[in-house]
């Protein structure tokens, strides 16, 4: 059983939202213990670079819910990214929670990653950004590999997974039944 942490970036309960329900749900089926956290419902203050958390070992200087995310990064095995795609990189709300992960980073190692990204446009290329953009994050996890990805493109409407996305469930689904 793997402990599995999946951070829904979107600011709404959208098509990327709609993954991480796939995902999780596969992840359960599998066995695993998995929590869902929608970084948009959490109180996180963007970084201001002050580096308070240099000088304390770690103690942010803002006291708010992302000491409760970042202690719950490093003590998962699997970390789920999940972020609709805006102006081709990752969503305002999950790059605050990576940003903040300043403060203890060099603890979240050996982590399997999984990349959930949805975008309007359905290009080539469309979520490489994005996608890039979590990449950095992960290679900064000593130890930790990319697992698998999920690149939902053509969705732009609000639900539009469910009707037109069916295969991008089916793929996230998939991804964590055998996470």
């Amino acid at each position: 059983m793997k402990k599995i942490l999946v951070l829904s970036g979107s600011p709404r309960k959208g098509n990327s939202d709609a993954l991480c329900d796939a995902f999780c749900k596969g992840a359960k089926e599998a066995g695993h213990d998995v929590e869902k956290i929608r970084v948009s419902e959490k109180k996180v203050h963007y970084c201001t670079g002050c580096y308070v958390c240099k000088k304390t070992g770690g103690k942010c200087a803002y006291q708010d819910d992302m000491g409760e995310i970042l202690q719950k990064l490093i003590a998962a095995d699997v970390i789920v990214l999940a972020s609709p795609v805006y102006f081709y990189s990752v969503c305002a709300q999950l790059k605050t929670v990576l940003d903040r992960t300043v403060a203890r980073w060099t603890e979240i190692t050996d982590k399997e990653f999984y990349f959930l990204v949805t975008a309007a446009e359905d290009e080539e290329g469309t979520t490489d950004t994005t996608l890039n953009c979590l990449r950095g994050f992960m290679d900064c996890c000593e130890n930790s590999v990319e697992k698998g990805i999920v690149d939902g493109v053509g969705l732009y409407d609000l639900g539009e997974v469910q009707s037109k996305g069916e295969k991008y469930l089916k793929q996230a689904y998939n991804l964590g039944k055998n996470a």
